[in-house]
């Protein structure tokens, strides 16, 4: 079945989170009655799906992990296929705030894709040390690239419409950051235009972050080669054998 073109899939990848995801789930659908929401199980081995189904969702479960980057994708396959025609990215944990969801849609108004991004003015999310250097390079140079400003380009609170549907579902990275430097680079590469808009994390309601010290230094080692890697990536090439 076709959805009205005025409602949004908002797609939620899950990997082992049944404590949390069922609120969040909930949180979504109260938010707005246009949003229709499809948790994609990345090959967890707790309940997430059948408690994301009790709540409501739309479950696709994956057989194995992937990671963000390969939910993402099956997300964005499914969106395609149903008629959808703008998506949004919100993660499981509870630090996106369903009700941005709205604001970051708005930025589809002028561009392909619309990150919510946390380094923008709003709120007081913070990152210090190497984990912070490491953003605000990345954001730096994939700014020059895209030929705008942005503040922050590994935030997973996204925004797609039709065009960056189809080119997600042609082309969306599972390896290390793929899922958002090297997509948001293709993308950019393939014409599409990007935007920002400012967003207010909140702190993750279950388990604990995974950087330490010692994890933001590697984060910025890896950060590096991860851009260099998208930068590095041939362009697509069109059914005419140019360029794309």
């Amino acid at each position: 079945m076709t959805p009205d073109s005025d409602r949004v899939l908002v797609i939620v990848p899950a990997w082992n989170e049944a404590r949390g995801v069922a609120d969040t789930v909930r949180e979504i659908q109260a938010v707005d009655a246009a949003y229709d929401v499809v948790v994609v199980d990345d090959g967890s081995s707790d309940r997430t799906a059948a408690v994301s189904r009790a709540a409501g969702a739309e479950v696709l479960v994956l057989p194995f992990n992937l990671g963000v980057g390969g939910a993402m994708r099956a997300g964005f396959t499914y969106a395609q296929r149903r008629g959808y025609r703008r998506a949004v990215q919100v993660d499981a944990d509870g630090q996106h705030n369903p009700a941005d969801i709205a604001s970051v849609l708005s930025g589809l108004e002028h561009a392909d894709i619309s990150i919510g991004a946390r380094f923008a003015d709003v709120g007081d999310y913070s990152v210090r040390g190497p984990r912070r250097w490491a953003m605000v390079f990345l954001a730096g140079v994939v700014g020059r690239v895209a030929g705008t400003r942005l503040t922050d380009v590994t935030s997973g609170f996204r925004a797609a419409g039709p065009r960056a549907i189809d080119q997600y579902v042609r082309y969306y990275p599972a390896e290390y950051l793929g899922d958002t430097l090297d997509s948001l680079v293709a993308a950019v590469r393939e014409g599409l235009v990007v935007t920002q808009v400012p967003v207010a994390m909140r702190p993750r309601q279950h388990g604990t972050p995974s950087q330490g010290a010692w994890g933001s230094t590697v984060y910025l080692l890896r950060s590096g080669f991860a851009l260099v890697l998208a930068l590095l990536r041939p362009r697509r090439r069109d059914r005419r054998g140019g360029d794309a």
